[in-house]
């Protein structure tokens, strides 16, 4: 069996996804996107495939080792998250081969049904606050997300910190004790500002704190998780197992959050995750993209021991045959082979565009950038 072809999607609403098919007919699917800058990672698939066409599609972890090692620059959220779309359709392709989901081959399920939370914008009134409570009557979700913070500068007024804690309150009080809500700073808090904010959203008691200060300061999440007890979470922004190394082994954060596009693939993830795993880290797998990807986070939440909860934006409603169904908060683990899912080919090239979705642009009051 070998390589033969491939195809790549840009689909709305920034979403890149991965066909790779081998001369038999079979055919995997990935999602080698990085928000933002999915045409420039669309170009270094196209790179990355001349050197697989022709190969065997089952020698994953070779192929893994060549393309991340062999042109000398490695990592980076480019390359890496080209590099996780490949490796993501090389597991659909050896699951289909084999008639077997791809958690089966990771060691096999240690879960019967997978915890999936809802995100929300955070706003505190109006249609917010009804729409989680006729979710939570619908028993959709049992963990909400939100991000309560504004664009911040360095040293932020007490009145903006008393609506950020206004906010989520707020929404604690509406869906009540028995409903997690986790909060992403989205690394928009100095640490100061941070350290700030943890102590004064305590007694709402957060699920986790979600990036509390920019990605690779060990140093500051360290600091904050020491002055809280609030469970800290990061890791989206990082590539490969050696950048979530020192997060891991400083104990820095009690959650991991590898993303499956970008980190490496399904594979890498599952090591970044045993890795948390021997410092009694939990892993929540960062997941804003399309559904190929929320299918490879899938199989590597049913065959990890330390998997917590799963981020989505999308079940693959309009792409998928079959869209994922939730269930209490719950989806089934999948069994189908390969990553579990049937891509519908033709709404896929229906929804396809250029592919130039931009990151929004955030200013503060002086006119300076501000983070997203």
């Amino acid at each position: 069996m070998k390589i033969a072809r491939y195809e790549l999607f840009h689909v709305r609403p920034r979403w890149l996804l991965l066909r790779i098919e081998t001369d038999g007919g079979l055919c995997g699917w990935g999602e080698p996107v990085l928000e933002g800058r999915a045409q420039t990672v669309a170009t270094a698939v196209h790179e990355m495939m001349r050197e697989l066409i022709g190969q065997d599609p089952r020698r994953i972890e070779q192929h893994w080792q060549t393309l991340y090692r062999g042109g000398f620059y490695r990592g980076g959220g480019v390359l890496t998250s080209a590099l996780s779309g490949i490796e993501q359709a090389l597991w659909d392709i050896l699951g289909k081969y084999l008639n077997t989901p791809a958690h089966q081959l990771l060691g096999g399920r240690v879960r019967d049904r997978i915890r999936l939370y809802g995100w929300s914008r955070g706003e505190p009134t109006g249609d917010y606050v009804d729409g989680v409570l006729k979710s939570i009557e619908r028993r959709e979700f049992t963990a909400y997300k939100l991000v309560p913070l504004p664009a911040m500068r360095a040293i932020e007024n007490p009145e903006t910190v008393e609506r950020i804690v206004e906010t989520v309150t707020a929404v604690r009080r509406a869906a009540g004790p028995g409903i997690d809500l986790a909060l992403d700073f989205h690394g928009r808090a100095s640490p100061a500002m941070a350290k700030l904010l943890a102590r004064r959203l305590e007694p709402v008691q957060p699920f986790f704190l979600e990036e509390p200060v920019l990605p690779g300061d060990t140093n500051a999440l360290l600091e904050i998780a020491r002055s809280t007890v609030i469970p800290i979470a990061a890791g989206e922004r990082l590539f490969t197992r050696w950048q979530f190394q020192e997060l891991i082994e400083r104990q820095a954060v009690a959650v991991v959050q590898p993303d499956l596009s970008h980190c490496g693939g399904l594979a890498e993830a599952r090591k970044i995750a045993a890795m948390a795993e021997s410092r009694n880290i939990a892993v929540a797998p960062h997941c804003p993209l399309g559904p190929v990807a929320l299918a490879a986070c899938l199989q590597l939440a049913a065959c990890t021991p330390n998997f917590l909860i799963q981020e989505h934006v999308t079940l693959g409603e309009g792409l998928l045959q079959e869209p994922f169904r939730v269930v209490d908060g719950h989806v089934a683990v999948p069994e189908k082979p390969g990553l579990g899912i049937e891509v519908d080919e033709a709404a896929v090239r229906a929804a396809a565009f250029a592919g130039d979705w931009r990151t929004p642009q955030f200013r503060l009051p002086d006119g300076s950038f501000a983070e997203w």
